[in-house]
């Protein structure tokens, strides 16, 4: 109890001390960073381009102050260090749609793992918001946080009074509109990037059911509306129909899980652009001993679960519905979860190796709005890379060994060593 007492208490700290260099600008974005990274090029590369799988072979790829400053078959400038990519394939670095992580220890598992990019879905302590302020400032290499705060739902969680007593009205419940408004103002004066609601009780754990609806879609508009005042989109945790279907009616930009969706609700996400997170490999954890659920009752839930969300993702991916990829993990200790594992899984279930790529890259960034900013190996692009051992188009398993992760130009990783085939170039 005392260790889980002074870890809040330090998350608090650091969230505060975030939040409030943060009020201090104003709410305007920081300046540039002080530890910038510095240039290096990436040679002897077998560059992946997950827009139309095109691959640029031998290619030499120069990063500059966070930036990728070029691609082509040209040496490395003179003078710059290099660290040879031995014909392995480079990739964008992976977007990960929903995560709960919220120490240094987490997001350097995420990190290594190859995600150079998360979308909090709520974590304690508005620690999401101080990684997100590290990353930025470069204190920290990585991965750039979209920070959500507290997820608003029925209760909010009691340590969230802590960091806000003056909304500690909205202890016994957040059940009305106004309620509602409240709790996204609440995570709003943090600064946060999202907003997320639930709009279906939870899966993970025993004494709720999913596919129970918790808002009506007028309440989950007011917290679309409210988001909307400082410019701010809302994803919704939404197993059931009902209330998935009232959250995309409601305006949301994300149904997260999403198991027992209909194809009346997924044609109503194509028509208006909603985008679908699966997250069907935690589903995978329910089902399984370990990780991090390890309840029989879950492990009983998480049977008829699975294959009706797999019909719910061909489904999608027959429609049409834009598809990402979100891990639904702290990657924690016992975290089995990750995005490359949910890239391969999406293969499974109808989506071709570069449609699954790209649901980690390029579709992801479009839904977060950063598509001008990262998804791609291009000039002008974040820094933010990956490389495997083989082409993951016709591997698609090599993307679940990521030897070399870059993230804002900083080496955060690099496995190269252990490539299968020393001194191998190319396919």
């Amino acid at each position: 109890m005392l260790r889980t007492v002074t870890r809040a208490i330090a998350l608090t700290a650091l969230a505060l001390a975030a939040a409030a260099t943060l009020a201090a600008r104003g709410g305007q974005p920081p300046p540039a960073a002080p530890h910038v990274a510095p240039p290096v090029a990436l040679v002897h590369a077998w560059v992946l381009d997950v827009r139309d799988g095109h691959v640029t072979p031998d290619a030499t790829v120069v990063l500059r102050n966070g930036r990728i400053e070029s691609v082509g078959t040209r040496p490395a400038p003179d003078g710059m260090p290099t660290v040879d990519l031995r014909g392995t394939y480079l990739l964008p670095g992976l977007i990960d749609a929903h995560t709960h992580l919220s120490t240094f220890d987490e997001a350097r598992r995420a990190l290594e793992s190859g995600v150079t990019t998360i979308r909090s879905a709520g974590v304690s302590n508005y620690a999401d918001v101080g990684l997100r302020e590290l990353a930025r400032s470069g204190a920290i290499p990585g991965p750039d946080v979209l920070a959500a705060g507290y997820h608003v739902r029925p209760h909010l969680a009691p340590e969230a009074f802590l960091n806000d007593p003056q909304y500690a009205w909205l202890m016994p419940g957040v059940g009305t509109i106004a309620r509602l408004r409240a709790a996204v103002r609440m995570n709003l004066s943090h600064h946060v990037d999202w907003i997320k609601v639930l709009a279906t009780e939870r899966a993970g754990t025993a004494d709720t059911d999913p596919r129970v609806q918790t808002y009506t879609e007028p309440e989950l508009r007011a917290v679309v509306e409210e988001a909307a005042t400082q410019g701010r989109y809302v994803l919704a945790h939404a197993h059931g129909d009902e209330g998935a279907r009232a959250a995309v009616e409601a305006g949301v930009r994300s149904i997260e899980h999403g198991t027992y969706l209909s194809d009346a609700t997924l044609e109503l996400m194509k028509e208006k652009g909603t985008y679908f997170d699966p997250t069907y490999t935690v589903v995978i954890d329910l089902a399984e001993p370990g990780g991090d659920y390890d309840l029989p009752a879950l492990q009983i839930r998480a049977q008829h679960m699975l294959p009706r969300l797999r019909r719910t993702v061909r489904d999608a991916h027959r429609i049409g519905v834009r598809i990402v990829t979100g891990s639904d993990t702290g990657y924690g200790p016992n975290s089995l979860t990750r995005i490359p594992e949910e890239i391969v899984n999406l293969t499974t279930m109808g989506l071709s190796p570069l449609e699954a790529i790209q649901a980690a890259t390029t579709v992801n960034a479009e839904m977060l709005q950063l598509d001008r900013e990262i998804g791609q190996v291009a000039p002008g692009f974040q820094a933010d890379l990956i490389a495997v051992d083989g082409n993951p188009l016709t591997d698609i398993d090599t993307i679940e060994d990521v030897l070399l992760v870059v993230s804002n130009g900083h080496v955060a990783l690099n496995r190269l060593d252990f490539r299968k085939h020393e001194g191998a170039t190319g396919p």
